[in-house]
């Protein structure tokens, strides 16, 4: 994969538009394309990420621990694992290739290098993950009233 190929892939990852142009080139230099057959796992729950995969092409499907049903993504730019970019912790979700799959993989240790020079870059990004759990947290808050009325 051409370097330019990866930076426009990043581009397409709504996450990294917290980037500019030139940071997104400096992890495209450092990100990896990866190849998966169908029934490959990219990662398992509770295993600790090294990073995220952004989705190039094919299906993925995401499986809960707690879940019956699983949810699949085919978008190509989709971004999986956002917050191992910025935290060691299990993942929540098993992910397994549906069909043949191509994903770009971030390291989370190139990401936390260029957050660590540029500091702008850094708040830009707490400030998306903030939102995004703000978001996160609207969402369940119907749940949460329904469930402490089922208590009473």
């Amino acid at each position: 994969m051409q370097l330019d190929d990866a930076a426009t892939i990043l581009s397409s990852a709504d996450f990294f538009d917290v980037c500019d142009p030139e940071q997104r080139r400096l992890l495209a230099f450092a990100s990896e394309r990866r190849l998966y057959s169908r029934g490959d796992v990219i990662y398992k729950s509770g295993e600790i990420p090294d990073g995220a995969h952004i989705l190039v092409a094919g299906t993925l499907s995401a499986n809960p621990d707690d879940a019956v049903t699983s949810h699949e993504i085919s978008e190509p730019g989709a971004l999986l694992g956002a917050m191992a970019l910025v935290i060691s912790k299990p993942r929540p979700v098993t992910v397994t290739a549906v069909t043949a799959a191509e994903t770009l993989f971030v390291p989370r240790a190139a990401f936390r290098k260029l957050a660590l020079q540029s500091p702008d870059l850094a708040r830009r990004a707490a400030a998306r993950i903030q939102r995004e759990i703000g978001s996160y947290l609207e969402a369940i808050e119907p749940l949460r009233q329904r469930m402490n009325k089922d208590r009473i």
